[in-house]
């Protein structure tokens, strides 16, 4: 199973984007949409699990929770924005992997027997940052990940 992931969009879901999640079984938002019309458009590749971000203060957000967790395949999947509000173990917990956002940075790691994954942002750029999305691929209960660079 191959689930897309993204974050930080702010407003913008480039076509790069796009096209690196297509054939996504599933997809993962980790929260600054930035704007509803985000989450239709990536409803329409696959479903979405998202997460509200730090900028996700209007009306439309409100029902968008600021945790969220995928069962696929015997695997969870933890999906909040910012890792320091992380308020759980996830090795106790049976977590899987962590999605998170927010700071830009794409990041992978594994701690503790867990996935780690920031796919960085895919909106605009920001901080002389790569522009990026993550890949998830689960198969016989297991996990990995890497990131997507869409522009250098």
């Amino acid at each position: 199973m191959f689930i897309g992931v993204i974050s930080d969009t702010h407003g913008l879901l480039r076509p790069e984007a796009v096209t690196a999640l297509r054939g996504a079984d599933r997809i993962i938002h980790a929260g600054d949409i930035g704007d509803p019309a985000i989450l239709d458009r990536l409803s329409e590749i696959a479903p979405v699990t998202s997460v509200r971000g730090n900028v996700d203060r209007e009306a439309w957000a409100e029902n968008i929770p600021e945790t969220n967790v995928l069962e696929v395949d015997g695997v969870s999947i933890y999906v909040l924005h910012i890792l320091e509000n992380l308020d759980l173990k996830p090795r106790s917990a049976g977590i899987d992997a962590v999605i998170y956002g927010h700071s830009h940075v794409p990041k992978q790691e594994m701690k503790d027997g867990v996935l780690y994954l920031n796919p960085g942002s895919a909106g605009p750029r920001r901080f002389q940052l790569s522009v990026t999305v993550g890949k998830l691929i689960v198969q016989g209960g297991k996990i990995r990940a890497e990131i997507i660079q869409l522009l250098p």
